[in-house]
């Protein structure tokens, strides 16, 4: 039986991250980056797919607790036997500039028994290492090679080869310290040294308490706040600023179902998100960093856009079938890229475009190449008019002319034109200002349903989308007007589910063209307690708040969706739209509350109400 998407917490060094089990299973690694292929697969198939166990070997053992020490990616699990007690810590060292996984073993009292089971494969599950023991310097160590991958396993307890697995047992007494690394490493070069761990955990707790001593402090949600911010940090890779969606490829929205995505990618429209998310909490270089991957990323011929790009700002990205993966929870396919990276989704620039606006907000001047490169994009746009998409939800059915889509067209224009009016940036004002009035009357005309009081799904349809709250995310209307009030009602009557959560749309409709049925999409339901708490509706926004931010772990991670039937997480974890969410729909309660006491909130604020002003 698979483990739980929710018993999983995850340890990064800002260029990959590894998924430790509450049992101590570390089931999922990619090295030496988010979108390698993986070392350890066991998250989507058997042991034999790949894993590091690490855990008491007394019947009975029972973790008294795992947290993360303070505010950091120092994952520490407390484990009792009738023995005694040890605290396991794991971490990967930041700044090391090392593909590095610690696995640190104290004894609390008493002795206890531990025992390690290591199985390295390589290629996604496929390619079974050659393994040796070595004793440099009369100190042992393992190795594990294959072809241009290698690992090295350094400590005082190295684990002995049986049946293509290396097991080994040893005791920890009270006092005593057992220190255990994995180290990868390109198989041509030297076999690297173990790391001085004390150095190396004591730097690692140093970066992430100083990143998070920057977080705005909040009278409520201030911890969920925090570790959201944190997440999207950990999912920012540190050389390049691209920022994935999540480390993990095809966990199920929907168990033994086929809706299983590959999200260890960057999509433009999480990235821009994250980056307002950041800036709202005065994270400033961090954003900067990404408009610089976004800048060398989408470089080039503007026809050539894609909705997202490796890590490295790579741009192939073709989706296929890992054959030799069961699925997690028996849902198959496994798949390896994303086929959505050739949809054309119109809501994209737009993201963008509101972003690099928040941006220039903040003081951060565009220069020859950015806003140039912003031109282009809007000439992309222009050419593209006409065209029906995907969409937000990167449907497989046919392309429609999505609501959302062309409101966030309607924004691209829209922070052009301000660009060029209010901050002295060149470019065709009159023309943009044209293009953005036109697509106004028409969205009013076409995208809303005045029988229904109620925008729709997209023209011609009479559906509802939950991606039409984000309509005031962007200006196009306020939160509290008439049509936006409607829309929200038909929301609710058509799209909560039985426990008060909101599905994405009627998956039954065939739009997307998929097979029906899925789990809530929980950045769905963090948008529309945004919506409540900027229209007055405080107690139904703190519920629903209370409900969601209790949806997360014991180490405040979020997934994809959620299974309310089941109880459990769903879809790839941890997911940084749930996060970048949670901080925006919290940001919304503070501003509610700080008009409510008539005090003022902080500059902060995601959404300028001068903004709203100008554009209705």
């Amino acid at each position: 039986m698979a483990t739980p998407i929710e018993d999983y917490a995850l340890i990064s060094d800002l260029h990959t991250g590894a998924l430790v089990s509450r049992a101590g299973s570390m089931d999922w690694l990619c090295l030496p980056r988010f979108d390698s292929p993986s070392v350890f697969g066991a998250l989507l198939g058997t042991k034999d797919h790949g894993r590091w166990l690490l855990e008491p070997v007394a019947e009975g053992a029972r973790v008294l607790s795992r947290t993360y020490l303070d505010a950091t990616f120092i994952l520490q699990t407390v484990w009792r036997t009738d023995g005694g007690e040890v605290l396991v810590t794991d971490f990967m060292p930041v700044g090391d500039r090392r593909a590095s996984v610690i696995r640190r073993v104290r004894g609390l009292s008493g002795t206890v028994q531990m025992r390690q089971e290591l199985e390295v494969r390589f290629n996604y599950g496929d390619t079974v290492p050659w393994m040796r023991r070595e004793s440099p310097a009369g100190t042992e160590q393992l190795l594990a090679i294959a072809g241009p991958s290698a690992m090295v396993l350094h400590g005082g307890n190295i684990p002995h080869g049986s049946d293509h697995r290396h097991t080994g047992e040893f005791t920890v007494s009270m006092g005593e310290t057992v220190d255990l690394e994995l180290l990868w490493y390109r198989s041509h070069r030297p076999t690297p040294a173990k790391t001085d761990v004390d150095a190396a955990l004591a730097a690692t707790r140093r970066y992430w308490q100083d990143w998070a001593g920057h977080c705005v402090d909040l009278d409520r949600y201030q911890e969920p706040v925090r570790r959201s911010l944190l997440v999207l940090r950990a999912l920012t890779h540190e050389d390049t600023g691209g920022i994935v969606a999540a480390p993990t490829t095809s966990l199920p929205e929907e168990f033994g179902g086929t809706r299983n995505w590959d999200y260890r990618y960057c999509w433009l429209r999480d990235a821009a998100l994250t980056l307002e998310a950041m800036m709202t909490h005065g994270y400033q270089d961090e954003a900067l960093h990404w408009r610089n991957w976004l800048l060398r990323a989408v470089a080039g011929d503007p026809e050539d856009l894609q909705i997202m790009y490796a890590v490295d700002g790579g741009r192939d990205l073709p989706e296929r079938i890992l054959h030799q993966f069961p699925g997690h929870s028996g849902s198959r396919p496994v798949r390896l890229g994303n086929g959505a990276v050739g949809q054309y989704q119109a809501d994209v620039v737009g993201t963008v475009m509101v972003s690099l606006a928040r941006l220039r907000e903040r003081g951060v001047k565009e220069d020859n190449f950015s806003w140039a490169l912003q031109r282009a994009l809007l000439g992309f746009l222009e050419r593209h008019l006409e065209d029906p998409d995907h969409g937000i939800w990167e449907v497989r059915g046919e392309p429609r002319f999505f609501t959302h889509s062309r409101v966030m067209m309607w924004a691209a224009f829209d922070r052009a034109a301000r660009a060029v009016r209010e901050d002295g940036l060149e470019g065709p004002v009159e023309l943009w200002e044209a293009l953005r009035d036109g697509l106004r009357v028409e969205i009013l005309a076409r995208g809303y349903d005045p029988e229904l009081n109620s925008f729709v799904q997209c023209y011609g349809s009479t559906l509802p989308d939950a991606s039409l709250l984000q309509l005031p995310h962007v200006g196009f209307l306020p939160y509290d007007d008439p049509r936006m009030l409607g829309t929200v009602a038909r929301l609710e009557d058509t799209l909560l589910n039985p426990d008060g959560l909101l599905l994405r749309y009627e998956s039954t409709s065939g739009v997307d063209g998929l097979e029906p049925g899925e789990n809530p999409f929980l950045a769905c339901s963090f948008w529309l307690a945004e919506q409540y708490a900027r229209t007055g509706r405080m107690r139904e926004a703190l519920d629903l708040m209370d409900q969601l931010v209790g949806y997360a772990n014991e180490v405040g991670l979020l997934s994809e969706e959620y299974d309310t039937v089941n109880g459990r997480m769903a879809g790839n974890y941890p997911q940084a739209f749930s996060h970048l969410a949670l901080v925006r729909a919290v940001d919304a309660v503070h501003v509610a509350e700080a008009q409510r006491r008539g005090s003022p909130a902080r500059s902060a604020d995601p959404v300028d109400a001068a903004s709203l002003d100008r554009s209705i």
